[in-house]
C-alpha cells in the first residue's frame, strides 16, 4: 500500500492466488481498508496460506476479515499453516483487525504472524480466538493449535508471544491459573508514541477478566478472557474503536 501526494492510501502492487482474496471497499477517508476473504470457507489439515503486506511511508491500512475464520477437523498427521508477514514503514499506520478464529474439535493449525515496524510506524493488532461454539455446546478434547506472534521495530524485538495447545484443550482451559473455564480469548497490542497517556482510559473499558499493561512507553498489551465469543466481542468492539479512534470495519458490525 502506498500514500499518494494527496495523502490518500492506495494499492501499489497486488498479487493474489488460491483461496485467499482481498476486497477493497470504497473509502471516504485517506486511509485504505481491505477485507480478507477465504473462499474455501475455513482451514483444515494440509492447507497453506501466506499473506505478505507492506504499508509504505505515511500510508494507513486497516485489514479485517469477512467473518470469523474456522479451523476445521483435520486428518491425522496433517496440519494447516497460516503465515502472515507485515512490514510497516516509517510514518505509516497498520490496523490488523481480523475477526475471531473458531477452533473445532480435532483441528490442527500452526499460525504465525510477524510484524516489522520501521521508525515511528504505528500498529493496532487484535487476535481473538474461540475454543468451540458455545451455542452448539462444543467441547474441545483433541486439538493442535500453535500460535506465534512476533513484532519488531527496526529489527529489535518489541513483542513476542506464543501459545501451544495439544490434546485436551477443555481440561487445560478449565484451570483457574490458565483460563478458569473461559471459552474465548483475545490479545490486543497497540504501538503508538502517546499510548501511555491512554492507559487509565483503556482499563476503564475492560471487563474484570481482562488486563492491560505497558511493556514499553509506546507499547500497550491487553489480554482478555471471556465466557464465549459473544461476550468477547461485546467488550472488544468499544475497546478497538477507542484505540483506533475510528469506527470498526463494517464486517465487525454485521
Amino acid at each position: 500500500m502506498r500514500a499518494a501526494p494527496s495523502g490518500r492510501t492506495g494499492i501499489a502492487d497486488l498479487r493474489q492466488s488460491g483461496a485467499l482474496k482481498l476486497v477493497f471497499p470504497r473509502q471516504l477517508t485517506d486511509g485504505a481498508e481491505t477485507i480478507l476473504v477465504n473462499t474455501a470457507g475455513g482451514i483444515t489439515g494440509g492447507d497453506r496460506y501466506d499473506l505478505d503486506i507492506t504499508v509504505e511511508e505515511n500510508a494507513a491500512l486497516s485489514l479485517t476479515t469477512q467473518a470469523a475464520e474456522r479451523a476445521y477437523r483435520a486428518q491425522r498427521g496433517e496440519t494447516g499453516r497460516v503465515t502472515t508477514r507485515i512490514t510497516v514503514q516509517s510514518g505509516a499506520q497498520m490496523n490488523w483487525l481480523p475477526q475471531e478464529l473458531i477452533l473445532f474439535e480435532r483441528c490442527a493449525l500452526n499460525r504465525r504472524l510477524s510484524v516489522d515496524l520501521h521508525g515511528d510506524a504505528r500498529l493496532l493488532m487484535v487476535e481473538p480466538v474461540v475454543f468451540g461454539r458455545a451455542a452448539m455446546k462444543e467441547v474441545l478434547h483433541d486439538i493442535h493449535f500453535h500460535d506465534r506472534i512476533s513484532v519488531t521495530r527496526d529489527g529489535c524485538p518489541l513483542y513476542l508471544d506464543a501459545m501451544k495447545i495439544s490434546g485436551d484443550a477443555a481440561a487445560r482451559l478449565s484451570r483457574p491459573a490458565i483460563a478458569n473455564k473461559a471459552g474465548a480469548m483475545a490479545s490486543v497490542l497497540c504501538v503508538a508514541p502517546d499510548i501511555s497517556a491512554d492507559l487509565a482510559a483503556v482499563r476503564d473499558l475492560l471487563p474484570a477478566t481482562a488486563g492491560a499493561s505497558l511493556i514499553a512507553p509506546d507499547t500497550l498489551v491487553i489480554r482478555q478472557l471471556a465466557q464465549d465469543s459473544f461476550m468477547l466481542r461485546r467488550s472488544l468492539m468499544p475497546l478497538l474503536e477507542h484505540l483506533s479512534q475510528s469506527p470498526l470495519p463494517a464486517s465487525w458490525r454485521l
